[in-house]
Order: C-alpha cells, then sequence, then structure tokens
C-alpha cells in the first residue's frame, strides 16, 4: 500500500509544474501564486501543529528563517519565474539536478564518504542532458529558455542548501514543527522581500498579489488550482510522504522521486500541448540517469553505514 501511496503522491507533485504553469497563464505572477499556495498550507499546518511557536535557542530560529528562505521563498519564486519562460516538462527536468547538487554540497562538510568517482561521471551525464534539453531539438529554443534553464538550475542548488540546512533541524524539532516553520518564514520573506524590491524594479508589492486573485478567483482554473498547490500538494502530501518515507525508509522512498520529471512531461504534453522532442527524451534519460548514477549508490553506502553505527 504505501508503494502505491508513494508513486501517487509523486504523480501529484509532477503535475504541480503543470499547475502553476496553468495559473501563470491565467494572469497570475509568480509570487502570488507562491503567497497563495505558501498560505493555505501554513494554516493548515498550524492547525496540526501550534503548541511550539519558537524554537528552543535564536540560533535555531534563526536557521529555520534560512530554512523558509531557501526551501521557500527563494526557491519557489525562481522556479515558478523559470516556468515563465520555458516549458513545465523542461524545468521539471532540470530541477530534478537538485539530489546532485545535495551531494556536491557535502563536499564541504565532514561526511564525504560517500563522494566518488561515480559523482563526477554522474554529473557529467546529468548535466550533458541539461544541454540536450534546453536544445530541445524543435528550432524553438532561445533567450528565454536559457533564462528559464538558469533560473531552474539555481533553484535545484537552492534545494539543495536547504537539504543541508534542515538536516540537523528535523532530529531536534520533529519534521511537523519543520515544515511549520518553512512555510511560515517563506511566506514572511514574500511579504517583506515584494514591496522592498518594488522600490528597485519593476515590482507592484502585496497589494498586486491580492487583486490578482481576486480579480481572477472567478476563474475555476485559478482556484482550482491554488486549491490543488496549497492543500493538495503542500499540506496533504507532506503527511502521505512522511509515512511513506517512515514505512519505506528513506532510500526506496528517494526512488521514486525520479519518477516526478516523468510525470510533468507526461501531464504538460496531455493539458499544455508540450512537444516531447526526441531531443528532450534523450536529455531527459541523461538526467535521470546521471543524477541515479552520482547520488544513488553513495546515499545507500552512507545509510547503511549510519544504520550499522547506530546499532
Amino acid at each position: 500500500m504505501y508503494h502505491l501511496l508513494a508513486f501517487i503522491t509523486i504523480c501529484i507533485w509532477g503535475t504541480t509544474f503543470v499547475s502553476t504553469k496553468l495559473l501563470l497563464q491565467a494572469g497570475l505572477s509568480p509570487t502570488s501564486i507562491f503567497v497563495w499556495r505558501f498560505a493555505m498550507a501554513y494554516a493548515g499546518m498550524l492547525v496540526f501543529s501550534h503548541r511550539r511557536l519558537f524554537c528552543r535557542s535564536w540560533r535555531d530560529e534563526a536557521i529555520m528563517m534560512v530554512a523558509g528562505l531557501t526551501g521557500g521563498y527563494l526557491y519557489f519564486i525562481t522556479e515558478n519565474t523559470a516556468l515563465k519562460c520555458a516549458p513545465a516538462g523542461i524545468i521539471s527536468l532540470i530541477v530534478c539536478l537538485a539530489p546532485l547538487f545535495t551531494a556536491l554540497g557535502a563536499l564541504f562538510t565532514p561526511h564525504k564518504q560517500g563522494l566518488t568517482r561515480r559523482l563526477w561521471w554522474g554529473m557529467a551525464i546529468a548535466l550533458g542532458g541539461v544541454v540536450l534539453v534546453v536544445s530541445r531539438g524543435d528550432g524553438q529554443g532561445g533567450n528565454h529558455l536559457l533564462f528559464g534553464g538558469g533560473l531552474a538550475l539555481m533553484a535545484a542548488a537552492l534545494w539543495a542548501v536547504y537539504q543541508h540546512v534542515v538536516k540537523p533541524l528535523a532530529d531536534k524539532y520533529g519534521t511537523a514543527l519543520l515544515t511549520r516553520k518553512v512555510f511560515g518564514y517563506g511566506l514572511l520573506a514574500a511579504l517583506i522581500g515584494e514591496p522592498l524590491l518594488s522600490l528597485f524594479s519593476d515590482a507592484h508589492g502585496y497589494p498586486v498579489i491580492i487583486s490578482e486573485v481576486s480579480q481572477a478567483i472567478t476563474q475555476p482554473i485559478v482556484w482550482g488550482n491554488l486549491l490543488f498547490l496549497g492543500l493538495i500538494a503542500s499540506l496533504a502530501c507532506y503527511f502521505v510522504w512522511n509515512k511513506v518515507a517512515q514505512q519505506l525508509g528513506a532510500v526506496v522512498s528517494a526512488n521514486y522521486i525520479y519518477l516526478n520529471p516523468l510525470t510533468t512531461c507526461l501531464f504538460s504534453a496531455i493539458f499544455l500541448g508540450e512537444p516531447l522532442t526526441p531531443m528532450i527524451i534523450l536529455g531527459g534519460t541523461a538526467i535521470i540517469l546521471g543524477v541515479w548514477l552520482a547520488v544513488g549508490q553513495p546515499v545507500r553506502r552512507g545509510l547503511l553505514h549510519s544504520a550499522i553505527k547506530s546499532k
């Protein structure tokens, strides 16, 4: 049953790229989508996790802020903006490089036993796949696609930073409080950051976030996708995935993540009409193979070593 739940959860997460793309096409900005998605998710998390408001130390609270910034606000703004510039399937394939960036980040930590030649070969294959995906092979590439691909790479790197930041916090405070903090500080960063950005760019601050949704909320495609992203993809899937990871283990459940871009490409072809060219298929295969080659085996050895050591 838990394998089925893992598969369903990944399929849902794969469709979030398509759902976000539909909201962008409906006229919402990347920030508006993020704010409304995280506001609903935070409200839901507050119902289940409200006994402890702050961490045990200001240092931990500051790390929570960093987690909310890297894994929340900055990650989703770069990803959502990338979706404005490039097809959803391509962006999901590039974001799939996040485990590779996470492994590279381990170079700057004391735990380097999992970093071998496989990492470098995998990185070379995966980056080659990115080049193939961005080129598309249909003559429709360009500066916008390159910019979107660059933002997707940035999103993958931000997620890697987030993974390393939250690792010590999860054991100390539990995943419920951690996730609520990430939602909360990510939302706070957006509400503070947007008015500040409006002083130096064409951003308009959070009044526009409210007006955009109020003008488009009459469209079923808008409120339907916002509810899907906030309550199902963010809140419900989080609880389901935690249960899946607990029952199947981190290694087995992590393997399902590689299905994410495949489901995105499938749904983007169906609902957005995005073409699946041979170059995209070849590049996507190279990305998934490269990421698995780079981090699959080292992760297994590292977790097995930790399990033996703990016993």
